[in-house]
């Protein structure tokens, strides 16, 4: 699959693959600023065209376990009519422990199709195995 790819900053780096087989390229830190609601923002530097049908998934390197830092979103979700940068926020909950720094890998970016769904209102769902149990229901 091609991906149009477009560097706002000059020191943007256009993703790669670190590793035959993996699911993720890496995203690269060109720039990071705090927010008003106490993020520590990095942005990439890029804009993606991600195909009609697909949708751009940003998930923490593992890296992020080495910190104190937490991805604000979780996953964050790029959807293909978005042009703007690609930026992502974290919570630094100690700002003297290890934190990302300029050039440093932040996140990992997938980019799959999706299915489009349609919701179809019933009175009764099927039965499963699982049925209605929520949180902690396998007992594991």
């Amino acid at each position: 699959m091609l991906v149009n790819i477009k560097k706002l900053n000059p020191n943007a780096v256009i993703p790669k693959y670190a590793k035959a087989g993996d699911a993720c390229v890496d995203l690269v830190a060109v720039e990071k600023w705090s927010d008003d609601f106490g993020n520590t923002c990095y942005n990439t530097g890029l804009a993606l065209e991600i195909p009609s049908g697909h949708v751009g998934l940003v998930y923490p390197r593992s890296s992020i376990s080495k910190t104190d830092m937490m991805l604000r979103n979780s996953v964050g979700v790029i959807d293909s009519g978005y042009r703007g940068p690609v930026v992502l926020k974290f919570r630094e909950y100690d700002k003297s422990l290890f934190n990302y720094k300029i050039g440093d890998r932040i996140a990992q970016l997938m980019i799959m199709p999706y299915p489009k769904v349609e919701f179809v209102e019933v009175e009764k769902l099927s039965n499963s195995d699982r049925g209605t149990g929520g949180f902690g229901s396998t007992g594991e």
